[in-house]
């Protein structure tokens, strides 16, 4: 999902397993423009928005500002509900399932120069990464903080929202290792500065 508040100048991009499902079901109704496939464009990182929407809307929006907004995870979080979707029903019998996997070794893996498809789940950092000309997300929110993202939303939409439980993954209970979750603070430092970095807004 990718979704274009054209009159309220807000685009709301996807960063997957951020609970983008539920406002995209509350919110696709009410917005301008509402990317849903393909994939690609559906989850536009910061660089594909910067090459391809970000001229667009700056041509025909005729000098009026467009601001972006996205949702970042707590990374062990966000490796969590990578891990428990891919153990989904659905997935039995796919290359990429986890069901025979620990979450130690699929941290492990994701760690990896070249992971294997299972745990090749990109960055949250590269999604968001600001470009040399400059371009940046404009708002950040962390997952964990709904309610500042609710209250952000209500006031720039001018709506009330009523957020849906949708694409919810298996419930359980996942505990990295200490080693390994000191190997993944080091390696992947800017997952976890992208995320700390984020002020909480709600109360």
């Amino acid at each position: 999902m990718m979704l274009v508040f054209w009159k309220q100048g807000l685009v709301f991009l996807s960063v997957p397993k951020t609970g983008t499902t539920a406002w995209e079901e509350a919110l696709a109704p009410h917005a301008s423009i509402a990317v849903l496939d393909p994939p690609d464009l559906k989850h536009a990182p910061l660089y594909r928005y910067n090459r391809f929407f970000r001229p667009m809307f700056e041509k025909v929006g005729q000098g009026n500002p467009v601001e972006t907004l996205a949702v970042v995870r707590e990374p062990v979080s966000w490796l969590g509900s990578w891990y428990r979707f891919r153990r989904r029903p659905f997935m039995a019998g796919k290359a990429n399932a986890t069901f025979d996997i620990s979450f130690d070794e699929f941290v492990t893996a994701y760690m990896q120069g070249n992971p294997p498809g299972f745990a090749n789940v990109g960055s949250q950092a590269k999604f968001l990464e600001p470009r040399p000309n400059g371009t940046a997300v404009d708002h950040l929110f962390r997952y964990e903080d709904q309610a500042g993202l609710l209250a952000f939303l209500e006031s720039r939409l001018g709506m009330r929202i009523v957020l849906p439980r949708s694409n919810v993954s298996p419930e359980m209970d996942l505990t990295l290792s200490s080693e390994v979750e000191q190997r993944l603070r080091r390696k992947c430092a800017e997952e976890f500065a992208l995320w700390e970095g984020i002020s909480l807004r709600g109360a």
